[in-house]
């Protein structure tokens, strides 16, 4: 399995060191695709080079391409946790939303205050890392998933697929067949909606919100929308989905109305254009979008704070 290298690891005097330290980012990309949280794809990634350092030099002497061993020993670890989260997401209290992640300037990956994120350790944000997709992502079975992503997205051969799921490539594309069936039968008959008018949406979504204005949110939400939240069972969020324009316009309103210390801002959620609600600095919400012409079909609001780490408070 060859995996492309990050640059900036030139000034490393062991160019076979640098070799494996620069998969570093690349391995974290695979493995938020493949897990939804970047906390786990963190785990993942610390675990495949706990591997690689447990082996003695002559067996990593002996390894051909130490990226595609670093991709394939990841791939296999997120594998058996797609397995395992399946039944830890059972007694999740509430809706399961993948962990969103911010734009490039914004990610502070956990740190203290003041210190940026090693780009390494970021997100490469594309049509791939939308909240739409990983959520499609999320009904696929743990081999869908892992075949698809690696060969449709990081366009490794079913050969090199067949060495982390365990099956014959001819199997693998059939995985992959299966999942593009699933992320075909998720997509709107409808034109896809611009980026810059997919803006234009949410920002008259906020200033709707912000002033109250249901008559307004509702223009802005397909009849049949659908709105989940994500509160983990530490703040409160709604335990299942709020179906219907209408509903969600009230609930919106209503259930979660904004108070004199709170602020919605404008900003990039996993690619795409998103809102962040703040009070006092400190980031309660994250909300992400998907949309069908000029209505919202689809809103997440991740509450949970475990999933919000990575978000600045200006």
């Amino acid at each position: 399995m060859s995996t492309p290298s990050e640059p900036g690891t030139g000034d490393l005097i062991d160019p076979d060191l640098g070799a494996v330290i620069s998969e570093r980012r690349q391995l974290i990309n695979v493995a938020y695709r493949l897990l939804g949280s970047v906390a786990d794809a963190e785990d993942v990634v610390q675990e495949t080079y706990a591997r690689w350092y447990a082996m003695s030099p002559q067996q990593q002497e002996a390894v051909r391409s130490p990226g595609g061993w670093l991709t394939k020993v990841a791939g296999r670890i997120c594998l058996d946790q797609l397995g395992s989260a399946r039944a830890r997401r059972e007694t999740y209290v509430g809706e399961w939303i993948p962990e969103p992640v911010p734009d490039a300037t914004e990610w502070i990956g956990g740190r203290p205050a003041g210190r940026t994120a090693d780009p390494a350790d970021r997100v490469t944000l594309d049509e791939s890392v939308s909240m739409a997709f990983l959520v499609v992502l999320e009904s696929m079975t743990p081999a869908e998933r892992v075949a698809f992503v690696l060969h449709d997205v990081f366009r490794y051969s079913f050969a090199e697929v067949s060495d982390v799921v365990g099956r014959t490539p001819a199997a693998c594309r059939q995985l992959a067949s299966s999942a593009r069936r699933r992320i075909g039968a998720s997509r709107a008959p409808v034109p896809a909606t611009p980026s810059a008018r997919r803006a234009d949406i949410v920002r008259a979504f906020r200033l709707a919100w912000e002033a109250k204005d249901i008559d307004a949110l509702v223009g802005l939400l397909d009849p049949e929308a659908t709105a989940l939240a994500d509160g983990g069972g530490v703040v409160n969020a709604a335990p299942h989905p709020v179906y219907g324009g209408e509903r969600i316009a009230r609930y919106l309103t209503a259930t979660i109305g904004l108070t004199a210390h709170q602020t919605i801002l404008e900003r990039t959620v996993n690619g795409q254009p998103g809102l962040v609600i703040q009070q006092d600095g400190v980031t309660l919400s994250v909300l992400a979008f998907d949309f069908a012409g000029d209505r919202i079909t689809n809103l997440w609001g991740v509450r949970n704070p475990e999933k919000l780490r990575r978000w600045t408070a200006g």
